[in-house]
């Protein structure tokens, strides 16, 4: 809900910050705006993807949606608000799922590998999201990446609480240094986002499921 809610005030505010025109006021326009402006961040997102943000212009966005280029800024105000978006969009989905991990319960290892699964999926479902936040989010102004910043450090909150719980019982071993081990998953994992192509060769799954290994063989208590 609380997701939702911020995506609700995104919209709005990505609407209003246009001077051109005014916020849609009928359920159908507002339906229809969001579906665009959807439309309009994804297209962001693989430009930037695929150029990097200073390589990136909005006319190479309008381009890829055979717009006018002016037509972008009833969406977002700069390429920079662009940017912020697709960052934010890139860390959500992160810590919604880590949170539906923690809340479904079970050991210490079966959370790990969740977790592990969890991290890598979006390098198939918004892979271009995924690159341009760990890439381009420190190219934000510094509010912008205040804002980013904190979801990003939510979410390793609540890995290392994983790992905590873990140690306190007895699944991981004891000593182990929780905020260690959560940097180490995430080096791991965000260092595929540069080589993993859905459909080349390895799945998903597979690849979790190795650096889940990886991961426990560190960590658990019959390794200590």
């Amino acid at each position: 809900m609380q997701l939702a809610a911020q995506a609700d005030r995104r919209y709005s505010t990505a609407a209003m910050q246009s001077s051109r025109r005014a916020l849609p006021n009928t359920a159908a326009k507002v339906e229809k705006y969001r579906r665009r402006y959807d439309e309009i961040i994804d297209a962001a997102a693989a430009v930037f993807a695929e150029k990097g943000y200073h390589g990136a212009s909005t006319k190479d966005i309008a381009d890829r949606l055979g717009i006018r280029q002016g037509s972008l800024y009833y969406y977002f105000a700069s390429k920079e608000s662009a940017l912020e978006e697709v960052c934010q969009k890139g860390v959500e989905g992160f810590v919604q799922g880590i949170e539906n991990v923690l809340a479904r319960g079970g050991g210490g290892e079966t959370q790990l590998r969740a977790a592990v699964l969890n991290h890598l999926e979006p390098l198939n479902t918004r892979p271009t999201y995924v690159r341009v936040f760990l890439r381009d989010r420190h190219d934000l102004p510094q509010a912008s990446r205040r804002k980013i910043g904190k979801a990003s450090r939510q979410y390793e909150s609540l890995l290392e609480g994983l790992f905590r719980a873990g140690v306190e019982r007895g699944d991981f071993r004891a000593g182990l240094d929780c905020r260690l081990a959560t940097l180490a998953m995430l080096g791991m994992c965000n260092a595929a986002a540069s080589w993993y192509t859905e459909g080349e060769g390895i799945f998903l799954e597979a690849l979790a499921e190795s650096f889940a290994t990886l991961i426990l063989s560190g960590t658990t208590a019959k390794n200590g």
